[in-house]
């Protein structure tokens, strides 16, 4: 009974060792999840060398060269007006008419004074002309002709009198007329024709701007302008204004000055250019950016400006590899300028970066090209595509 028993345990063991080595024979091997993760799209630009200019930043208002608020100098009634509201003139151009007869009136008048006392004059200067010869024969005497000769420089001395009266009153005629006296645009008309105008009109008649050229004040941080004097010592030194976002060039001009003294509370000095403002938009009163260009860096490495990313370290930048994986490179920038960063360290010319979708992007991460309407950043850098 016992070897049967011994046999039976044996065939049952030997049977299911067969089943487990069939089984395991019979299976496939298990599928292993490797897959790589798909690369993310991305724009990229090369680092380049390039002439870059070194501008100096500042905000500043727009000046008029020359603002008059044209004034009656004398009082009178306003005949007319001779110009459109926003007209452009010249100098010299008739822009409104006082009633001018009191004016001419009172010309006519001292005109009148000095022909009588020039004939006077002539009577007496006759009549000493006749005493003179008696005298030396003793027919008149030396008091006589001396009375002659004192009322003659009284009566010399009374037409220059007559002579300032006469400029004086062609100077009020004059005055009657309103001219221009620089070219420029005129403003709204204050007074209307038919009113009584005087001197002591805190309006006037209508206000006048020259605005071609025009002027910008603005101001750069104390800093800046030893550079900006260097520039100045060499030669004419370019300026640019853009509009208030920076981003709409508005027109080009020349530096005039830098003001003899900073504000010791902001730390800035004032600066003053001159722009020929031909397309007329640069308006006074209003604000915009200015740059002065100082001088220009040769070879300079550059990157678009939207490459650049900040961190608690300061700026970097994420670097593409020859595999197409991305590190991080910190950065030091010279300027920022219309799109376009200066690099000072870190980067090599021909070295490819990231400048848009960089959101995604961390160390090791693998990279594809992808046209710039297809990366969710809005950014408009410049791309080369990688290939």
């Amino acid at each position: 009974m016992s070897r049967l028993l011994k046999y039976m345990v044996t065939c049952l063991v030997v049977g299911g060792v067969g089943f487990a080595a069939d089984r395991q024979w019979a299976a496939p091997p298990a599928a292993q999840s490797t897959s790589a993760p798909a690369p993310v799209p991305v724009v990229t630009d090369n680092v380049r060398k390039l002439d870059v200019p070194i501008v100096m930043k500042g905000v500043g208002t727009v000046n008029a060269l020359n603002v008059a608020t044209i004034r009656s100098q004398v009082t009178g009634y306003l005949q007319s007006t001779s110009f459109q509201e926003g007209q452009t003139v010249k100098r010299g151009d008739v822009l409104a008419q006082i009633d001018p007869r009191i004016y001419q009136a009172r010309l006519e008048q001292a005109q009148a004074q000095l022909a009588k006392d020039a004939a006077l004059l002539e009577n007496q200067k006759t009549n000493l002309g006749r005493s003179e010869p008696l005298l030396k024969n003793g027919f008149a005497t030396d008091q006589q002709v001396a009375g002659q000769r004192a009322m003659i420089l009284q009566t010399e001395s009374a037409m220059k009198g007559d002579q300032a009266a006469i400029d004086y009153a062609q100077s009020e005629l004059d005055f009657a007329t309103l001219r221009a006296p620089f070219d420029g645009v005129t403003g709204i008309r204050r007074v209307d024709i038919g009113n009584i105008i005087n001197p002591g009109d805190v309006n006037g008649i209508v206000v006048l701007t020259q605005v071609q050229p025009i002027s910008v004040l603005f101001t750069l941080p104390t800093s800046d302008i030893a550079a900006v004097q260097a520039a100045l010592n060499r030669g004419p030194v370019t300026a640019t204004v853009y509009d208030q976002t920076g981003d709409t060039k508005l027109d080009e001009g020349t530096l005039r000055l830098i003001n003899n003294q900073a504000d010791p509370k902001s730390g800035t000095v004032q600066l003053k250019a001159v722009f020929p403002n031909a397309q007329r938009q640069l308006w006074a009163g209003s604000f915009v950016n200015a740059e002065v260009t100082t001088s220009v860096e040769k070879g300079a490495l550059t990157i678009p400006t939207n490459a650049l990313q900040l961190n608690d370290k300061g700026s970097f930048v994420y670097v593409v590899g020859p595999d197409y994986t991305v590190a991080t490179r910190m950065v030091k920038v010279g300027q920022r300028t219309r799109g376009v960063a200066l690099v000072a360290d870190g980067l090599k010319e021909g070295e490819t970066v990231v400048v848009q979708g960089q959101y995604r992007l961390k160390p090791g991460t693998l990279v594809a090209s992808s046209p710039p309407d297809q990366v969710p950043n809005t950014s408009t850098a410049s791309a080369g595509m990688l290939p």
